[in-house]
């Protein structure tokens, strides 16, 4: 029944708080960072031709904003169909 504490006491509880401490620090991801261009064209080139990966898409949900990708998306379409239409326009124009 010893009111002091020993020394193995001390150190645990030194330990505890140098954890709670370094626990604190660690910086977490911002769910707020937006995505950089590079993140975006190549989300909504790979979803435009569905091979998206579940961890971008959730990645896009959380950190992207909705009329980024709309727009990027109706740009990819355009370009897309243009691309599908000069191809097949030379094609034809060749035979």
């Amino acid at each position: 029944m010893n009111d002091t504490p020993d020394a193995t006491d001390s150190s645990n509880t030194e330990a505890v708080a140098t954890k709670t401490n370094d626990a604190s620090q660690v910086e977490k991801p911002d769910s707020h960072q937006s995505l950089n261009p590079f993140q975006v064209i190549g989300s909504v080139f790979a979803a435009g031709l569905g091979v998206q990966s579940s961890k971008n898409r959730e990645r896009d949900f959380k950190q992207g904003r909705a009329g980024t990708f709309i727009a990027a998306g109706l740009i990819f379409t355009a370009l897309f169909i243009g691309t599908v239409y000069t191809v097949v326009s030379l094609v034809l124009s060749n035979r």
